[in-house]
């Protein structure tokens, strides 16, 4: 073989191990993720804008949600919008809760809602935590189950699953059963396995609109070639949304409107466009 077969050999089996992994050294992949789709309409509304006028292209279904149904009709009508089951076993807001749905007395309080957190936070009354709670992982188990197969059922092409408010750090024993339901379910995407790595967009203290455009900007400016992934809860402000809060946390539609603003700003969208960076979703990465 000559010098220059052999560089040409080399060159075609460096492309097809490019093409195979879906991902290019020099390129900057960003996955942007939007959580809570199902918990109310603002959600729903806000999660289906910013991936049809934006830059969302995954979307984390809370199936216990109130407006479940509506959002099962939204993905069915858009269905290039990535979609994970967000496994849920807490309920953490004031004024609107949610229940499980098998029968699972070891994950609820003595109303039959959900635990409003895993962790005992300081500023909630004792005993609404999970962690501290008498749960079962058989309950758990049974409860994951249903809501992965109900997901399945009204959105065929879910890709991946995670957990709301992180709550497999509840115990090891939890995240172990995440795992193994994922790989059951062939819904086993390991994001840092493949690579990412978690970005924030802005500071905790750009709290409006366009100081969160103007730092997301910048920060998309200063990425280097890598896999980014960036979380957050699209929603509006609107009179439902101002319904929603928690001790702590009371600028909840203020908060996750913003969120909106960014994830459908120009501004972001032109930036993402003119830095050549490629939106992915959990999709891209799947085996499935």
């Amino acid at each position: 073989m000559t010098l220059l077969k052999l560089e040409i050999s080399v060159i075609l089996i460096f492309t097809v191990l490019l093409s195979v992994s879906g991902q290019n050294k020099s390129e900057v992949n960003l996955l942007i993720r939007g959580d809570d789709i199902g918990s109310s309409h603002s959600s729903n509304v806000a999660c289906i804008e910013s991936y049809k006028n934006g830059i969302m292209r995954s979307v984390e279904l809370m199936v216990p949600g109130p407006w479940f149904p509506e959002a099962v009709r939204l993905l069915n009508e858009n269905q290039g919008l990535d979609v994970g089951v967000h496994l849920v076993v807490t309920s953490e807001w004031n004024d609107i809760k949610w229940r499980p749905l098998t029968c699972c007395p070891s994950l609820v309080d003595k109303d039959g809602y959900f635990y409003p957190m895993i962790w005992q936070r300081p500023d909630f009354p004792k005993g609404t935590a999970l962690r501290d709670a008498p749960w079962k992982i058989d309950e758990i188990e049974k409860e994951f189950r249903a809501q992965i197969e109900m997901a399945k059922r009204h959105v065929p092409r879910v890709s991946h699953m995670d957990c709301h408010m992180g709550c497999e750090s509840c115990a090891p024993e939890i995240a172990l059963l995440v795992e193994r339901l994922a790989k059951e379910y062939k819904m086993y995407i390991n994001l840092p396995e493949k690579g990412f790595k978690y970005a924030e967009l802005w500071d905790k203290k750009d709290s409006t609109a366009n100081q969160r455009i103007k730092a997301a900007v910048n920060t998309l400016k200063s990425l280097k070639p890598g896999s980014y992934i960036f979380i957050d809860h699209p929603g509006m402000d609107t009179p439902e949304m101002r319904a929603v809060w928690h001790k702590g946390y009371e600028n909840v539609a203020a908060d996750r409107d913003a969120v909106t603003k960014v994830f459908t700003s120009k501004e972001v969208i032109d930036e993402i466009k003119s830095s050549g960076i490629r939106l992915v979703s959990y999709k891209n990465f799947s085996g499935n």
